[in-house]
């Protein structure tokens, strides 16, 4: 963070709160990381509530706390008190975004915002100096994180926008300010939440509430819920797709080569076709790339530099990594689950190379009334693609298990102890598989695959 005085950092936190001037070096919301002329942020989680410990910042010299509640050991005018913190957070960071003036780029959607942004990093920076949300930093606090890293040399910053309710994404890209926003595709995260995907469409296209008048919004043709949505007038829409005709940007002689994509860009906004080359797999990962090229010309980059920067687009921890492990190819995709991603993913399991298909599945959260529905799909699309063996672990994996079993699938397993499911994987995977591990992340599907490596051969090598 860029020292920045508490006057314009802290101001419309407190109604009638007069600030003393410091220079704030950094806001924090862990104890742990307090520092002289921090500001520190209190939040109540599960395990901890961080008002307990706002005595102890100011102990350890931070300038301010904001709370939601008086705090003894807190002088008054040290303390900040508002409603919300989460809501704080945003406040200050819309404060200190307006200190700097990168090109904003901000994502959101059901599925791929994560891989879209770090197509998007591959290719804007290209052009110069870029800002990226770190890991799946999207939230209320994460996202605050991300703009306090900026400084005067980002010429670009590439912003991940996630949220659970309503008006969250309002409040995100309010204070991100994004000249050109991103939407992936309407699915059905957060149904449990929201209730509908109408909503879910609503609760997405907030995020044209921060876009600048006349900014860009890159969306996703193909998707039926954003192709029929109605778009605020002062924004520009850029189609992608593959599809719908409707799409201005798209991919046509899509091959799959080695654990690449090769394909080419049909643009016709600037009439040209260009040849592009991914370091994974999967349809749907080219309609991520496909944005990232979209914002990038929008803003009227160089196309052929934006085609060949795609090329250096690297995966993140568990999101559909390929790994060659004692021959078999293990796309490890265990981050995260919907019914759309993990069709996404069993396509992308066809794109593979391998004597047999085989697949490690678990629960998908958060799906609300459709979780029956979405686990018992789970087994159809296993089923379609020929998968030869799958073994699915958790509670409402057990109907994906009962339902591939009667849909004729060779061989199937459920389990709920972790370590069966490794057991299984050791023996009945065999040298030319390949195999798709996938569910939601609190089902962490990678502590099985360490038990597979550990148990066949240490390691294995990323592909």
């Amino acid at each position: 963070m860029q020292c920045v005085s508490s006057q314009i950092l802290l101001k419309g936190l407190q109604e009638n709160k007069s600030i003393y001037p410091v220079l704030i070096q950094d806001v924090v919301t862990d104890s742990r990381k307090v520092t002289e002329n921090c500001v520190f942020v209190c939040f109540s989680g599960e395990k901890a509530d961080g008002h307990d410990f706002a005595a102890y910042a100011i102990e350890k010299k931070a300038a301010f706390v904001v709370a939601q509640k008086n705090v003894e050991g807190v002088p008054e005018e040290k303390l900040i008190l508002v409603p919300s913190t989460l809501h704080a957070m945003v406040k200050m960071a819309a404060n200190y975004r307006k200190l700097f003036s990168p090109m904003v780029i901000g994502i959101t959607g059901s599925v791929g915002k994560t891989t879209t942004k770090e197509f998007c990093s591959a290719v804007f920076s290209e052009f110069g100096n870029t800002l990226k949300t770190q890991g799946n930093q999207n939230n209320e606090i994460g996202m605050p994180n991300t703009i306090f890293r900026l400084d005067s040399a980002a010429k670009y910053a590439v912003i991940e926008m996630g949220m659970s309710n309503l008006g969250e994404i309002s409040r995100l890209s309010s204070a991100a300010k994004p000249d050109v926003g991103i939407i992936t595709c309407i699915g059905v995260s957060h149904l449990e939440h929201l209730g509908s995907r109408e909503n879910i469409l609503k609760a997405k296209l907030e995020i044209c509430d921060g876009i600048k008048q006349g900014g860009v919004l890159v969306l996703n043709a193909d998707d039926t819920y954003l192709s029929n949505a109605h778009l605020p007038a002062d924004i520009r829409p850029i189609w992608i797709g593959m599809q719908n005709k409707k799409a201005q940007i798209s991919a046509a002689e899509i091959q799959t080569k080695e654990g690449e994509t090769h394909f080419v860009i049909v643009d016709q906004i600037c009439q040209k076709n260009l040849s592009a080359v991914i370091p994974t797999v999967g349809k749907h990962n080219v309609y991520n790339a496909l944005s990232a090229y979209a914002a990038a010309v929008a803003i009227g980059l160089d196309p052929q530099r934006a085609a060949n920067a795609l090329s250096r687009y690297e995966t993140t921890g568990i999101r559909q990594k390929l790994v060659y492990h004692a021959g078999v190819t293990v796309m490890e995709d265990c981050y995260n689950a919907s019914p759309d991603s993990m069709k996404a993913a069993f396509d992308a399991l066809c794109e593979i190379q391998a004597k047999r298909r085989c697949a490690l599945v678990g629960d998908m959260l958060e799906l609300g009334e459709v979780s029956e529905q979405a686990h018992k799909q789970t087994a159809e699309i296993a089923a379609k693609v020929g998968v030869n063996l799958l073994v699915c672990y958790g509670e409402q994996s057990r109907l994906t298990a009962q339902y591939a079993k009667e849909l004729g699938i060779e061989n199937v397993f459920f389990c709920t102890e972790k370590e069966k499911a490794a057991e299984i994987l050791q023996t009945y995977l065999m040298q030319g598989d390949a195999l798709l591990v996938k569910a939601s992340r609190g089902m962490k599907l990678e502590d099985i695959l360490k038990m597979y490596y550990n148990n066949t051969q240490a390691g294995g090598s990323a592909v």
